[in-house]
């Protein structure tokens, strides 16, 4: 399994020169499995410049494309996303079975008159969203559970599998607040038990909770307990704050490693980055 991320900011995109280092794209990631079929995780910014790589590749057809949520810094990148508008490619959108018919009215809102000049109707990919759910044959292999996010509106986390790895992506859930739907941090812990790789909504520090309590975001020091309590043996730091600059999530990294030693666990922390390849 390889993993490449488009986008990690929260909230909006974040361009300049605080964010030079570990970028200022919304989510949007890119697996491969090990027969290598694309699969994307959501449609923020970042997905138009994954796009213009995947029109490039010549015997690329089919994928399958994942979404946590409706909210608009996770969807604001589909417009602009080449591939709808070719027919050589069919796009399955996967979730859970209940939210068939809302993923398609959430895509195709976001393609309305009068906030932009073409509609849903009119691209030229083919789109399926009758796809069993997350997991479905389509995608090849690559075995994908969920779970509820603890998050203002609802949505989803979801553990992709392949021969032993597990990769498991919670982002936008708020560990210190319970939201109708939610689970409690212990669900999210045996979610993410023994991961190879966990990357977790970490947007605040603890002085900004206070007063971002409820928004539907986590502190990195609650995000660094759930991945010392599940075991897993990397965690990235996600969602980061449009605000927070390179210095200061270097700075939050330092802190989070030595208090993982401190506690006597072995994770590896660090922050996401857009560009950022892992392989499984």
């Amino acid at each position: 399994m390889k993993i490449k991320v488009w986008g990690c900011r929260g909230t909006l995109p974040s361009p300049g020169h605080h964010t030079l280092k570990f970028g200022g794209n919304t989510t949007c990631i890119e697996i491969r499995n090990e027969k290598n079929f694309l699969t994307i995780i959501d449609a923020g910014s970042g997905m138009r410049l994954l796009g213009k790589e995947l029109i490039k590749e010549e015997n690329l057809s089919e994928m399958c494309l994942i979404l946590t949520h409706a909210h608009w810094d996770h969807l604001m990148g589909f417009p602009f996303f080449i591939p709808a508008y070719f027919s050589r490619f069919k796009i399955n959108v996967c979730g859970v079975a209940s939210a068939k018919t809302f993923m398609r009215h959430i895509l195709a809102r976001q393609l309305e008159a009068p906030y932009f000049p073409v509609n849903f109707e009119d691209l030229k990919a083919s789109f399926n969203f009758d796809c069993a759910g997350p997991g479905c044959d389509r995608c090849h292999n690559l075995a994908i559970d969920s779970i509820n996010l603890s998050h203002p509106n609802g949505g989803f986390a979801y553990k992709f599998s392949e021969n032993g790895k597990v990769f498991a992506f919670i982002t936008d859930n708020e560990l210190g607040f319970q939201h109708p739907g939610g689970k409690l941090p212990k669900d999210y812990v045996n979610f993410a038990m023994g991961a190879d790789l966990l990357f977790h909504d970490a947007q605040y520090t603890d002085k900004e909770y206070e007063k971002t309590r409820g928004w539907g975001h986590t502190t990195y020091n609650e995000a660094l307990k759930l991945a010392i309590e599940a075991k897993v043996k990397r965690f990235g730091i996600f969602h980061h704050d449009p605000d927070r600059t390179d210095e200061e999530l270097d700075r939050i990294v330092a802190e989070l490693g030595q208090r993982a030693k401190d506690l006597g666990s072995e994770v590896e922390v660090f922050a996401v980055s857009d560009g950022l390849e892992i392989s499984l």
